[in-house]
Formats: structure tokens, C-alpha cells, sequence
């Protein structure tokens, strides 16, 4: 059974940096597309970025495309969220999911996703 384990959370200033980690135990990253989602205080949780399982197309939401850059490390089965300029409304839990897939991945139909991790806490602040 696929294991997703998050970290990388924390807290940070306006205008910093985290990297988030998502490790994916049970299976190969190579057949599974691994989606980012994030949920913040008395909101629905929204898609940020994919990645494919060949992890050559990812996506991004229009909210984090320049400042978010999705990408793998095959050996360490494990997918990673970079996430840089963060701003306050970037707060909030985030979660990696997958789906096993050969083909593109989405991040607007969060049911699509198999396996889910149980998150890790993002505060952007001052």
C-alpha cells in the first residue's frame, strides 16, 4: 500500500523560502502522478501543483506559477515542492497525493488522487 509521508513545514517570513518533501513509500515515483494541495483556515483545500509520473510535465496554479517549482529525486522516491516569495495567503496545511497514472497529471479534481499524506503546516508571517 502507497505511503506518503510530508515535511519540510514551518514558519517563515514574508519574502522566504521552504522546501516542502513528500516521500512515497510502497511503490516507484515512476507510476504515479504526485500531487500538491494546500488548505488554509476556514477554506477549502486547492490544488497547487503535479507532477506526472514520468516527471517531465508539471502544472502549477495560476496563484504560485514563478514563485513554486515542483521536482523529484527518483533514488530518494520522494517529490519536492520549492516554494519561494511565500506570502501570508501561502499559509496553511499541505498535503502530497498520488494516483497511479502513465499519463498527465491535474490538481483541480482532488478525488482523482489515490493516497494522500497527512500534511505538514505552512505559516507565513511577520
Amino acid at each position: 500500500q502507497l505511503q506518503l509521508v510530508e515535511s519540510g513545514g514551518g514558519l517563515v517570513q514574508p519574502g522566504g523560502s521552504l522546501r516542502l518533501s513528500c516521500v512515497v513509500s510502497g511503490s516507484n515515483l515512476d507510476f504515479y502522478a504526485i500531487g500538491w494541495f494546500r488548505q488554509a483556515p476556514g477554506k477549502e483545500r486547492e490544488g497547487v501543483s503535479c507532477l506526472s509520473g514520468s516527471g517531465i510535465r508539471p502544472d502549477y496554479a495560476d496563484a504560485v506559477k514563478g514563485g513554486f517549482t515542483i521536482s523529484r529525486d527518483k533514488a530518494k522516491n520522494t517529490v519536492y515542492l520549492q516554494m519561494n516569495s511565500l506570502k501570508p495567503e501561502d499559509s496553511g496545511v499541505y498535503y502530497c497525493a498520488a494516483k497511479r497514472s502513465n499519463g498527465a497529471c491535474n490538481f483541480y479534481r482532488q478525488d482523482w488522487y489515490e493516497s494522500w499524506g497527512l500534511g505538514t503546516q505552512v505559516t507565513v508571517s511577520s
